[in-house]
């Protein structure tokens, strides 16, 4: 048996690298599919050779982490991609993948890219946001450079993802920390506002300095990942030093009576936006609560 690391699934092949940096392209066991057990790209697995090219995943062995979109394993740190301008960064959806991201166990690096088409005084609010409540975040631009050694720090002997909808800049960036990888890039719609999609497959890719990096197809919507509504305010750091001044033990921060945490929104220690965000987030899984337990 040879371990190794899921690189790339495509066409029903799986292609696996193992720790001697030989890719094997493999088939799964039929059993796979019996037992409906998915193989991603991070995975490490067991395999069997066929040939001098040619193996099959008779395991996979288990997980560190797992995100659903996009559908990974085993990543340490899920680069959130976002354009400060065309396409103009929706907030939401950018809350959206911080979630997903930390409910997947996996630390959101959140990455404002296109800045060379703000002042900073445009820039400002918007990174304001995140950093008082305590993400990390790097401002870049492939066009000056700027932020690009920052972005080659975090990514360096880590397993990393990057995510984001389409047009932001994703493929570039990756070309720009990593040069030699040729990812396709595309253009902004100008009646849309919406990237064109460039990357067809999760794949994983090896830096020069030290770790991988998924490219990931872009996304202009997502699903949150299913949990309980009174777990949703955990995702939401910047709540943490409040609602233990509920009225309310299960207080879910919405319609309750003498809420800290809409106290805290009112009196602009916790930003508006970002509560709008939760009170969305929290009437979805609501939602889904009530079609599961009809």
């Amino acid at each position: 048996m040879i371990e190794g690391t899921v690189i790339k699934g495509y066409g029903g092949f799986y292609y696996v690298k193992d720790d001697q940096k030989y890719v094997w392209e493999c088939k799964p066991r039929g059993r796979f599919k019996i037992e409906k057990q998915l193989i991603l790209v991070g995975d490490r697995v067991q395999i069997k050779t066929i040939n001098k090219k040619n193996g099959v995943v008779e395991k996979v062995l288990p997980r560190i982490t797992e995100l659903v979109r996009p559908p990974v394993a085993n990543i340490d740190c899920a680069i959130v991609v976002f354009a400060l301008k065309s396409p103009e960064p929706n907030l939401n959806l950018l809350d959206r993948f911080i979630l997903l991201a930390e409910a997947g166990k996996t630390e959101p690096v959140i990455c404002f890219n296109k800045v060379d088409l703000l002042s900073n005084e445009e820039v400002t609010p918007v990174l304001d946001i995140y950093d008082k409540i305590g993400y990390r975040t790097i401002v870049t631009s492939v066009k000056t450079g700027a932020g690009l050694e920052e972005l080659r720090a975090v990514l360096k002997d880590h397993i990393s993802v990057f995510a984001g909808p389409s047009g932001v800049g994703k493929s570039s960036l990756l070309n720009a920390v990593q040069p030699g990888l040729q990812l396709k890039t595309g253009e902004i719609s100008e009646k849309l506002q919406r990237g064109r999609h460039t990357t067809r497959h999760v794949e994983l890719l090896e830096l020069d300095n030290g770790g991988y990096v998924v490219d990931t197809p872009g996304f202009s919507s997502l699903y949150l990942p299913q949990m309980l509504k009174e777990e949703l305010a955990g995702f939401f750091p910047e709540m943490n030093n409040f609602w233990q001044n509920c009225r309310f033990n299960g207080c879910l921060h919405n319609q309750e009576p003498d809420c800290a945490v809409k106290s805290a929104v009112e009196s602009g220690e916790i930003n508006k936006e970002r509560y709008a965000h939760y009170i969305m987030f929290l009437e979805e899984i609501v939602f889904h609560e009530r079609r599961f337990y009809k």
